[in-house]
Parts: C-alpha cells; structure tokens; sequence
C-alpha cells in the first residue's frame, strides 16, 4: 500500500490483524498491507506483538491499532456498504452477524470487534430519497419496522402495495 495522508485508525485489543484480514476476504477493493511489529514492550503488548496493521476496506485506507481493552467502539462511526441486490445485502449482513458479530435495527449491524456496518441496498437509498414524499414516507416507516433490510418489501411500500 501506498502512504496516505488521511485514514481512519481503529482500535483493537489485540486483534487487528485478524480484522483486517477479515474484512479483506469479504469487501471487494479490501487489502491488507503492512504488519507492524511493537518495538518494546508497552501497555497493551510486548515487544514483538502486532501493534498496527495497514489496510484497506472498499478502498478506504484504514489503521488498526492494537491499544488494548478499555477504549470500546459506538455508533457514531460506521462503514457503510452500498448494496445491488438482496443477494450482497444478504451476503454481507449474515457475513457479519455469522462471524460473532450483532444485528440491529434499520439495516445496522456491529462485527464482532464492535465495529458498525450498514448495509444499504441502493434501492432503500433511492426509495427515502424518492420526490414523491409519501413514496419516501412508506418506504422509511418500511425500514424502521427492519433489522436487515428487505428490499422487496422496501419496493412494495414505496408502491404502495
């Protein structure tokens, strides 16, 4: 990998690495590129332990941090992944949930380093976006009702059906 001047730098207690080569198996444009080794002991690890690991999800250059327990992640920040079809949406979602990870409402889930996702069908972008208001509306209500979402049902209440 290149160096970048901007990336996003996540923090794991100890298992960076093998986020990283988790999300690289699963997202295209995903890699993982340099292991740092600590080069002394400190407070999360000793010397010789992973302390960061350089890579890439969906192209977007990342940092993992081995810091250590304590420092917990939140909804503020989250990745999130465009869908085509229910097919991704489904292959992500269960992806993550199935790796020890934790679903929640609206098209949300968390992996199981606490890290959270949104996995958005373009169509759910596109049905609360519609300049139709009620349109929006229907397909909105539709989604807040949703963990993963339903693209099917997402196009039947935009409809009206």
């Amino acid at each position: 990998m290149r160096p970048v001047k901007n990336r996003i730098c996540l923090w794991y207690d100890g298992d960076a690495e093998e986020a990283a080569r988790f999300y690289a198996s699963l997202f295209p444009d995903s890699a993982v590129g340099a292991v740092h080794r600590a080069p002394a002991d400190y407070p999360a690890g000793k010397e010789g332990d992973v302390l960061t690991v350089e890579f890439r999800v969906m192209g977007i250059p990342c940092l993992g941090l081995n810091g250590g327990p304590g420092v917990s992640h939140n909804w503020a920040f989250s990745f999130q992944v465009a869908t085509q079809d229910q097919a991704e949406t489904d292959r992500y979602w269960h992806a993550i949930i199935d790796h020890g990870g934790q679903a929640s409402e609206c098209g949300w889930c968390q992996d199981k380093w606490g890290i959270s996702w949104q996995i958005t069908p373009q169509v759910l972008t596109e049905a609360i976006s519609d300049p139709d208001p009620e349109a929006a509306r229907r397909a909105f209500e539709a989604m807040m009702q949703m963990d993963k979402i339903d693209i099917a049902t997402i196009e039947a209440a935009r409809r009206s059906e």
